[in-house]
């Protein structure tokens, strides 16, 4: 099975930035599409960002301007710039990639708490 490891989850004050990363732990053909979904206590996982295979991408609206999507094909990363960050976006952040041959798979979550 796939594994997808997480890493730059952190605490900081609301109006910082952090910058997450998520790996594929094998190197995958570029025949997918990876992205970010995040959990609140009590609240229901929801999609933050996708990248997909052709570079295109997705934001949930209430991230658009502030969080930048992008991935390496060649080495299957992807990256979640995150800046002006607000209490609201804390959450355990989720990496994602979905494969047409492979299915899809998730990272086991990284924590990412805003303090104002």
């Amino acid at each position: 099975q796939v594994q997808l490891v997480e890493s730059g989850g952190g605490n900081v004050q609301a109006g910082g930035s952090l910058r997450l990363s998520c790996a594929a732990s094998r190197t995958l053909t570029s025949n997918n599409d990876m992205g970010w979904y995040r959990q609140a206590p009590g609240k229901q996982r929801e999609l933050v960002a996708i990248v997909s295979r052709d570079g295109s991408t997705n934001y949930a609206d209430s991230v658009k301007g502030r969080f930048t999507i992008s991935r390496d094909n060649a080495k299957n990363t992807v990256l979640l710039q995150m800046t002006s960050l607000k209490p609201e976006d804390t959450a355990v952040y989720y990496c994602w990639l979905r494969n047409a041959y492979l299915g899809t798979y998730w990272g086991q979550g990284t924590q990412v708490t805003i303090s104002s």
